[in-house]
């Protein structure tokens, strides 16, 4: 894992050197082993910085140049089937330098091209490679988005990298506004989605794009691998589920954990990164160490839980607890973390749990992605009881909605189904800060539509309760999971550390995907398959709580007492609140309401940290 950083210049014009160093030097946290530089010296230069996990030597480091030198490449992340991939070359390229997994992709690209490569790669990466006789420059991203690939075009230069601060800081970039209707989509979603980027002119790559720049203006776009189409199940059985999910996971965890570094896993209470974690330990040949974070507050601390797996699974488990001021300690290196406007509050324990185990370990295995395909967040049912009476009239959906919550009482229905779509109504779950409330605090968004390029909720209703599913799972993939994603990659790079994703795994997606969701899915149903997979490894967990909580925080609590002021001071700043054009009487009364005990955590820290970002910029 590594940072990759570099500028393509259709004119010409490179920074200098001695600039280009130094800007390369912001991502040195995720790669503080070592740095490199290469240019052709006219339209491309390339950096690097460098976490060593395969094959530590000098000869794995990057940029790297191809056999026939016409290629230059640099590459963040891992590729778990490099080895496969290397037979697939002719035998007279079979020989190499280096058992690293940047060889062989470079090798590939040279004999196969970038698009048939990315296509074979199985793992998360970001790549960005110069074609030296036709001056195209290539950016690929995985098929996940596990890694982050931000780029610019504005001057007549593309820059690209692993972190958003070395687009917002390079020399191209100056004088570069906000775009507001991506400011308007942060404000509702708490996060900038891909292909967006906060600042004119900034973008990112989607999961599984490839982008190609030449130095004659040419530039082309294509999406090598999406979350596949419903088809029917072919798994529909429940006792052939298992045993499929049984045999991939164990595979997808064996594959994530080859390195030549130490490697552990994170633990939590819940069901998923227990289950990696069981796998991860009947595949170490040493103990495996598992990291886990608890906190003062009874609600939100599954650490006991944590504890129960850990001895079960036989993990040298190391725990951490995390309170106020444990928060308040790190807040500033957590908010320096995130290189833009994220505003998911339990970056604050995942950053704990990543500096804890960076102390002894420079690789753990997650356990992300687990809900997204097994359909464990109970906003799947929150949806889907309502799809039965999508096709009344509004009319009746009112009728119906008031008849069941004033009068039977039954939980038939809930207020999602006075949305006009379950697409709609998905995409509400996920906005805690609504468009009214934005309008109000930002008057000056109130004519800005949402650009068109997110539209991750926009999909179909009709059809059966599988295909309708497969679409909220989609959409899940490409939404919430996203946001994740790019806190766990933040939060942990911060800190040095690699972390990999084994149900993100491309082969175990693709098999997940042959599973009937009705097995996983319905009333007190989430995630049964992996429940009961679990179950079958560990035994039944005393603990009866099934509240999702994961590493997370009472920020509630927190905005009230020792975070109160902090938070007042940023969003109250008289630099903050003239440009981004904040009516303050507004910004006040949801300060105060949140004093008073109405709920108003989420639009308080998303502007919050927009206003940090602002600061540090």
């Amino acid at each position: 894992m590594c940072g990759i950083f570099g500028e393509f210049s259709l004119k010409g014009n490179l920074t200098d050197e001695p600039v280009f160093r130094k800007l390369n030097d912001l991502a040195i946290l995720r790669g503080p082993d070592s740095a490199g530089h290469w240019t052709d010296g006219t339209h491309c230069q390339l950096g690097f910085r460098r976490l060593a996990i395969l094959d530590l030597r000098d000869d794995a480091n990057q940029p790297m140049l191809s056999r026939n030198r016409d290629w230059a490449m640099v590459f963040n992340g891992e590729v778990y089937n490099y080895l496969e991939l290397r037979k697939k070359l002719p035998t007279d390229r079979q020989h190499f330098k280096t058992h690293s997994d940047t060889e062989t992709i470079l090798a590939l690209i040279e004999h196969f091209g970038p698009h048939e490569t990315a296509a074979m790669l199985d793992g998360m990466f970001g790549i960005a490679a110069y074609h030296i006789p036709s001056k195209k420059l290539y950016l690929i991203r995985d098929f996940a988005g596990i890694k982050p690939v931000f780029y610019s075009k504005r001057n007549g230069m593309v820059v690209f990298g692993s972190q958003y601060d070395l687009l917002s800081k390079h020399p191209a970039m100056a004088g570069a506004g906000i775009n507001q209707a991506v400011l308007k989509t942060y404000l509702q979603w708490h996060y900038v989605p891909a292909p967006l980027g906060l600042l004119a002119d900034s973008y990112q790559l989607r999961p599984g794009e490839i982008k190609c720049f030449g130095v004659d203006g040419y530039e082309d776009s294509k999406i090598y691998w999406e979350f596949p189409a419903y088809k029917p199940a072919s798994v529909t059985r429940k006792e052939e589920a298992l045993e499929l999910i049984d045999s991939e996971l164990s595979k997808a965890v064996k594959d994530e954990m080859v390195s030549d570094v130490p490697l552990g896993t994170f633990l939590s209470g819940g069901i998923d990164s227990p289950l990696v974690a069981w796998y991860a330990a009947r595949n170490s040949t040493t103990k495996l160490k598992a990291f886990s974070i608890g906190s003062d507050s009874p609600k939100h601390d599954e650490s006991d839980d944590a504890a129960w797996y850990a001895e079960k699974i036989g993990a040298d488990f190391h725990l951490d607890k995390m309170n106020a001021a444990a928060a308040l300690s790190m807040l500033d290196k957590v908010l320096d973390s995130l290189k833009e406007p994220m505003a998911d509050f339990s970056v604050i324990p995942t950053y704990l749990v990543s500096k804890h185990a960076r102390s002894q370990l420079t690789v753990s295995l997650s356990g992300d992605g687990g809900d997204e395909l097994f359909y464990g967040y109970e906003r799947f049912w929150s949806l889907m009881k309502n799809k039965p009476y999508q096709n009344f009239s509004s009319i009746g959906k009112k009728a119906l909605y008031g008849l069941d919550k004033f009068v039977l009482k039954r939980g038939l229905v809930n207020d999602n189904l006075l949305v006009g779509s379950i697409s709609e109504a998905h995409g509400l779950l996920h906005s805690r800060m609504r468009k009214s409330m934005v309008e109000e605090i930002f008057p000056k968004l109130a004519a800005i539509e949402i650009p068109k390029e997110f539209d991750v909720y926009i999909y179909s209703d009709k059809g059966s309760n599988e295909e309708v599913l497969h679409s909220i799972a989609k959409a899940e993939f490409y939404g919430m999971m996203q946001k994740t994603l790019a806190k766990v990659d933040r939060a942990s790079m911060s800190n040095s550390l690699e972390v990999r994703v084994p149900f993100l795994k491309k082969s175990f997606i693709e098999a997940s995907l042959k599973i009937n969701p009705l097995l996983s899915y319905g009333t007190n149903k989430k995630k049964q398959l992996l429940k009961d997979l679990l179950i079958a490894k560990t035994g039944n967990k005393p603990s009866t709580n099934d509240t999702k909580r994961g590493f997370t925080v009472p920020l509630n609590k927190w905005l009230k007492e020792e975070l109160r002021e902090p938070v007042r001071e940023a969003i109250f700043h008289n630099n903050f609140i003239d440009k981004y054009g904040i009516d303050k009487p507004k910004l006040q009364q949801l300060f105060e309401e949140h004093q008073q005990g109405k709920d108003r955590k989420w639009p308080l820290w998303t502007m919050y940290v927009l206003a940090e970002w602002e600061r540090r910029r």
